[in-house]
C-alpha cells in the first residue's frame, strides 16, 4: 500500500497556478485623459529689440572735430613756415612737393599726439592696427581705382576732351615723377586718413553715436559728419580751379569721405581707408602723367 501509494502521489501533477487575465494596454493612438495633458504657456508678448538710437547733432563734439580738422592741418603748416623761416629749409618752400611731404608728417606725428591726448578723456579703439575680421581691402581696390577714373574726369575733363596737356607745376623729371607717385600712392593715406578716420570719426562716433541708414546700409552719422569736414578742408580748389570742377572735387571728397567712413566703421581698422586713398590718387596721377606724356 505504501508502495503503490508513494507510486500514486509521483504520478499526480502539482495543478497550474492561475494565471491573471491580461490587462488590455491603450491604444497607442490613444490621447491621454484631457486633464493629464500639459496645458499650453501662456502666450508671451514679443519683444523686439530696440534699434540702434537715432544720430542726432550735438554742438560740442561737432565742434571739436571742427576744431581739430581744420587746426592740425593748419598747425603743420604754420610749424613747417616757422621751421623754413628759422632752420634753413630751403626745399620747403622751393618745391610744392617737398612742402606737401614735410607738411603731411608733420600732420600725421600731430594727430598721434591727438589720438594719444584723446584716448585717455575718450577711451575707444581708433583702429591703429591690422583687421580683425573683415578687413574691406578688396572693395577699397577697386573702389580706389574707380574713384580714380572719376577724379580724372572732373579734375582734368576740359583737357580730355580738347586733347591737351594738363598743366602741372612741377618738371617732369624722373625723381619729380618717381616722388609724386610715391607721396600720392603710399604717403598719402596713413598722413590724412588717420587724422580724418582713426581721430575724428572715433571721437565723434563716441561722444555723439547714432546710425544713419540709406538704401539698405547702415553706418555712424559721425563718418558723414567727417565726410563734410574732409571735403571742406579741400576747398582752397574754389580758388584755383574753376568752379563746376572745384564743385565736382567737393562731391567726390565727400563720397570718398563716406566711403572711408563706412569700411573704418566696419573693419574697426585705418587699413581700408589707407588703401583707397592711396589708389585713388595714384591711379589719377598715372592717368596724368600719360596724358601730359602724349599731349604735351
Amino acid at each position: 500500500m505504501s508502495e503503490r501509494a508513494a507510486a500514486d502521489f509521483r504520478d499526480q501533477k502539482p495543478p497550474k497556478p492561475k494565471e491573471a487575465p491580461p490587462v488590455s494596454e491603450p491604444a497607442k493612438d490613444a490621447s491621454p485623459p484631457a486633464e493629464s495633458q500639459a496645458k499650453p504657456a501662456p502666450a508671451q508678448p514679443v519683444t523686439v529689440a530696440p534699434s540702434a538710437s537715432r544720430f542726432h547733432l550735438r554742438p560740442v563734439p561737432i565742434f571739436m572735430v571742427i576744431l581739430l580738422g581744420f587746426g592740425i592741418p593748419l598747425l603743420a603748416g604754420l610749424l613747417i613756415d616757422f621751421a623754413g623761416d628759422h632752420m634753413r629749409l630751403p626745399s620747403v618752400h622751393g618745391s610744392k612737393l617737398a612742402y606737401l611731404y614735410f607738411h603731411h608728417g608733420v600732420q600725421l606725428i600731430l594727430a598721434l599726439i591727438a589720438i594719444a591726448i584723446t584716448r585717455r578723456v575718450v577711451p575707444a579703439d581708433y583702429g591703429l592696427h591690422l583687421p580683425r575680421g573683415n578687413g574691406y581691402i578688396v572693395p577699397a581696390i577697386y573702389w580706389g581705382i574707380a574713384f580714380g577714373f572719376i577724379m580724372t574726369l572732373v579734375d582734368y575733363g576740359p583737357n580730355i576732351l580738347a586733347h591737351t596737356a594738363p598743366k602741372f607745376d612741377d618738371p617732369l623729371t624722373r625723381p619729380n615723377v618717381i616722388g609724386w607717385l610715391f607721396f600720392q600712392g603710399v604717403y598719402v593715406g596713413p598722413t590724412e586718413e588717420i587724422l580724418f578716420r582713426g581721430l575724428l570719426v572715433t571721437y565723434l562716433a563716441t561722444t555723439m553715436p547714432g546710425k544713419v541708414h540709406f538704401r539698405g546700409f547702415e553706418m555712424n552719422g559721425a563718418g558723414v559728419v567727417v565726410a563734410v569736414i574732409f571735403a571742406l578742408a579741400h576747398m582752397g580748389s574754389f580758388i584755383t580751379e574753376a568752379f563746376l570742377v572745384a564743385l565736382g572735387q567737393q562731391v567726390y571728397a565727400f563720397a570718398l569721405g563716406v566711403l572711408y567712413a563706412y569700411w573704418f566703421e566696419k573693419s574697426k581698422s585705418v587699413l581700408a581707408p589707407i588703401v583707397g586713398h592711396n589708389l585713388s590718387n595714384l591711379t589719377e596721377y598715372i592717368l596724368l602723367f600719360a596724358m601730359i606724356a602724349s599731349w604735351r
